[in-house]
């Protein structure tokens, strides 16, 4: 039998690590070390994008509180289950088991990633957008149909990482952090500078479009940064596991999400204002507006910077993807899903609509992992009170975790209630909005605590008990 290369065993390893329990001695991260690695995954240029879009429903006082309020409160609450994954040493997607049953686990896991992994096509289409603005300041003008095709070069860069295994994805985050703090703090003193600061207090958007004016577009901006919180959902419990306290993993995960990452958001934000207060029009490409605001030496080193960003976040995006869906799909092999999330994020790249049609993506992906993070709180705190049986959760000599034919139907139900009670608020689609609840409390949490309400009061019926397998003798 040929033996395996060095890199297949670190990604073997890695991958095992990912499906087995991590022992307390195998703990490496304290708070700071999980800070930086979780906040290296964090601040990525679709932050740009995400604040861009958010500017153009605010105002600036507005925009801060909006952005970091948001963001803090969601993350302080959907990051608590982090303590059985530093207690347990494992992924979410282990106790998922228990209350999805492994076949719903394995399908919850291909919709969260196909739901997620619009956001690399962002990546691919920044990197295209910096890669069009270097060439037009060499004086060569891209026709506009070529431009997406531009972005299979980040997929592709991208990819390579990814195969490259852990050794690689270290080596690229080594570039790929420096290059995004660079481009971040780069950001903020061009926005700053740009244009005089008191225009930049003064700004008020255009809201003609919205027929509920300031209250609606706050509430769509609302919906847009509880969608990017929960967005972190698919792979926020991969690292924090690796920490040796509970409250270090905590606090990293909610201080690298809820605040450095929305911090870049606001970034973002204030970007586009300057670039509408300058030139009167409202953009939600930072390359585009780097370009613009930035003198010629500053306008280059920035577009550099988020190429080389954007290659390092699709090559960490599809390997921590690709290690999700290889924990529901051991016998498929880790490349396999490298490529076939390759040619997913190609397709969304050269359709070339994914930003524009950000919000309603944004929206879709909330709607499925809002009720997600809802059921897990809710089980993790009071229906199994922090407690799971590892032997059942692996089905070591156990069928506790089964259910029926695979699916727990009282999760999925819970599921399902929550995604329809959205619906019937706002079509994340048309961004039409259907109940005049939308314009107090969004969608989204409607979502989120209908969900939750649903299956804490089914796993507390007689019969709920009973199918659930809760307190077994």
């Amino acid at each position: 039998m040929k033996e395996k290369s060095n890199r297949e065993k670190l990604i073997e390893q890695e991958t095992t690590l990912g499906i087995a329990p991590l022992l307390p001695q195998e703990r490496k991260y304290g708070f700071l070390d999980a800070f930086l690695i979780i906040s290296g995954y964090a601040i990525a240029t679709w932050c740009y994008t995400q604040g861009a879009t958010v500017a153009g429903l605010l105002d600036f006082k507005q925009l801060i509180a909006n952005t970091f309020g948001i963001n803090i409160l969601v993350l302080a609450i959907v990051s608590l289950p982090i303590l059985f994954s530093v207690r347990y040493g494992i992924d979410v997607w282990i106790w998922f088991r228990s209350i999805f049953g492994l076949n719903g686990c394995k399908i919850l896991t291909v919709l969260a990633v196909l739901a997620n992994f619009p956001w690399y096509a962002v990546c691919a289409e920044l990197f295209s957008s910096s890669m069009s603005n270097l060439l037009a300041m060499a004086g060569i003008i891209i026709p506009e149909s070529f431009q997406p095709f531009l972005g299979v070069g980040s997929i592709l860069l991208g990819t390579a990482i990814a195969i490259g295994g852990p050794t690689a994805i270290q080596k690229s985050t080594r570039i790929m952090v420096p290059s995004m703090l660079g481009v971040g703090i780069i950001v903020v003193i061009i926005a700053m500078t740009s244009v005089p600061t008191s225009e930049i207090l003064s700004y008020q958007p255009d809201l003609s479009a919205y027929p509920g004016g300031r209250q609606e577009a706050y509430m769509r901006a609302l919906e847009l940064n509880i969608a990017f919180a929960f967005s972190w959902s698919v792979a926020m419990f991969v690292l924090p596991r690796l920490c040796k306290k509970e409250k270090h993993a905590y606090w990293a995960t909610v201080t690298s999400y809820g605040v450095v990452a929305p911090f870049f958001c606001f970034a973002g934000g204030v970007l586009a204002i300057a670039m509408f207060v300058k030139f009167g029009v409202m953009s939600d490409d930072p390359t585009y507006m780097l370009a613009n605001l930035a003198s010629p030496p500053v306008a280059l080193l920035s577009l550099v910077l988020v190429a080389f960003a954007n290659i390092g976040t699709q090559g960490v995006g599809s390997y921590m993807n690709a290690l999700v869906l290889k924990s529901s799909f051991p016998k498929v092999k880790y490349n396999t899903f490298v490529f076939l999330l390759a040619a997913y994020v190609l397709f969304l790249t050269v359709w070339n609509k994914v930003i524009a049609y950000f919000s309603s993506f944004l929206a879709v992906e909330t709607y499925l992992y809002a009720p997600i993070m809802a059921v897990l709180v809710v089980d993790f705190f009071f229906v199994k009170h922090q407690h799971l049986s590892l032997r059942d959760a692996y089905f070591l000599h156990s069928d506790r975790y089964r259910f029926t034919h695979g699916f727990n139907l009282i999760g999925l139900f819970s599921l399902l209630i929550g995604f329809v009670s959205a619906l019937l608020i706002f079509n994340p689609i048309s961004g039409e909005i259907y109940s005049p609840i939308f314009y107090y409390v969004g969608a989204s949490s409607v979502s989120f605590f209908t969900a939750g309400i649903v299956y804490l009061i089914a796993c507390k019926t007689a019969p709920g008990k009973s199918y659930m397998k809760l307190d077994p003798k």
